[in-house]
């Protein structure tokens, strides 16, 4: 048989514990008394009616006083509980938390809630609200106002410009220049004189004085954008920048002091080509003052649906997804991350008809990866309870796209009561605020 928890309200146990430390506390007085002044110990029986009368006292101030603070404050409790945002009941078989846990349930919540909140509201252009990007949100706010150089790592398509901009837009020379330049988008012999700019007649061309990037952010802040590609010639250029401050232009004598905020970003290793001689360790140093490192797309999967909604609102053709594309796309590695998933879904929202991008209108790849993901009811190998299971995922899924995310409207549609459909959620493993955010 099993064991069944016995919790007492807060109501009965505060209070007790309040009036038993009283209570304590007048007998150890009492006792004191009594030793130091005999006579204080002829009235036993008076003395249990005071020490009685005491604790009826004690518990009931304390019991008003929890009536007065905790009345409103689980009132607060239930009514968050029954909205559709905030996490759902517990299973059938799933034991009923006390009061205490209870609340802290709840307000774990509303501070997650409140967390994503912030980021979209001091984030709009970076869409994310998974814990890997608040963190990266919070680091962002944590650096911005200071002067520190940073140095931004993350795959291709993750999105570093995004974050180098939002570091200059939270910063103090925010409304001071900020200038970009990648630095493998330019050819090697063009990049000196971009960054330092060069004086007239100082090469084939140069028919005039050019300032720099460096002297045109004076005052404000450059991102240097592919930095692992800069050529070495330059790096050491470059190093005396961010040590000193100052250049002179190509073939210029002229030294040229500047005040500039650095913001570097790479995809690559840097301490691999540091071993192979490709890039300069001291400048490397210099460079990672603070490091921000940008998740994958496949590590912030929960992400997705927020990404594909909002570049199919924004796609030439906007359509919507079905539920068994959107857990395809979740599924998938994304070896392009963000970039490779806005292509994806630009491509295959113009191939759909009808407005909703199914499993076919995806590339080649993505089906063949949807097809190696699903499990083929036809094969012998597979278990009818396995069987059963797959079918009674897509069936949920189904159900909650109608109600768009709402379990009490996706149970009626089932047939079955909200707790049952909860622990089939949980169950199949299945992200309802995944299919929430695509409505």
């Amino acid at each position: 048989m099993k064991k069944k928890n016995i919790h007492i309200g807060l109501y009965i146990l505060i209070p007790f514990i309040f009036t038993g430390i009283t209570i304590i506390s007048v007998i150890i007085t009492y006792q004191f008394l009594c030793s130091d002044i005999p006579q204080h110990a002829s009235s036993l029986k008076n003395i249990v009616y005071l020490v009685g009368g005491i604790g009826i006292i004690v518990y009931l101030i304390t019991y008003s006083i929890m009536r007065l603070i905790f009345k409103p404050l689980l009132l607060f409790i239930s009514k968050t509980q029954k909205m559709p945002i905030f996490s759902h009941p517990p299973a059938e078989n799933e034991e009923t938390p006390d009061e205490l846990t209870n609340i802290t349930r709840v307000f774990d919540n509303v501070a997650s809630i409140l967390d994503k909140v912030e980021a979209k509201e001091l984030f709009p252009e970076i869409i994310g609200s998974s814990a890997a990007m608040r963190n990266i949100f919070s680091q962002i706010l944590k650096v911005a106002p200071t002067e520190s150089t940073v140095l931004i790592t993350g795959e291709s398509g993750t999105g570093k410009e995004l974050i180098a901009q939002s570091i200059y837009e939270h910063s103090l020379r925010k409304d001071k220049p900020f200038i970009k330049i990648n630095c493998v988008a330019i050819p090697e012999g063009l990049l000196e004189s971009e960054l330092f700019g060069h004086e007239k007649g100082s090469f084939t061309g140069a028919t005039g004085l050019k300032k720099g990037k460096f002297e045109i952010a004076d005052g404000g802040t450059i991102f240097l954008d592919e930095i692992g590609d800069m050529p070495l010639a330059t790096q050491a250029k470059l190093l005396r920048v961010l040590q000193e401050r100052q250049f002179e232009r190509v073939g210029g004598t002229k030294t040229i002091t500047v005040d500039v905020r650095f913001i570097a970003a790479t995809n690559k290793n840097l301490t691999e080509l540091i071993k192979k001689k490709l890039f300069r360790e001291d400048l490397f140093f210099r460079l990672n003052v603070f490091s921000i490192i940008i998740p994958s797309l496949k590590e912030r999967r929960e992400d997705i649906p927020l990404l594909a909604n909002h570049f199919l609102e924004r796609s030439p053709k906007p359509a919507k997804l079905s539920s068994s594309t959107l857990q395809t796309l979740i599924g998938y590695s994304w070896p392009g991350n963000v970039r490779e998933l806005k292509n994806v879904l630009e491509q295959s929202s113009i191939l759909a008809e009808n407005g909703t991008i199914e499993q076919y209108h995806l590339p080649d790849f993505l089906q063949k990866k949807a097809n190696s993901m699903s499990v083929n009811v036809q094969n012998d190998n597979i278990t009818l309870d396995n069987r059963l299971d797959l079918m009674e995922k897509e069936i949920i899924i189904n159900a909650l796209k109608s109600s768009s995310g709402v379990q009490v409207k996706a149970a009626q549609i089932l047939g079955i009561n909200q707790r049952s459909l909860w622990h089939r959620i949980k169950k199949h493993s299945i992200d309802v605020n995944s299919i929430k955010n695509l409505q």
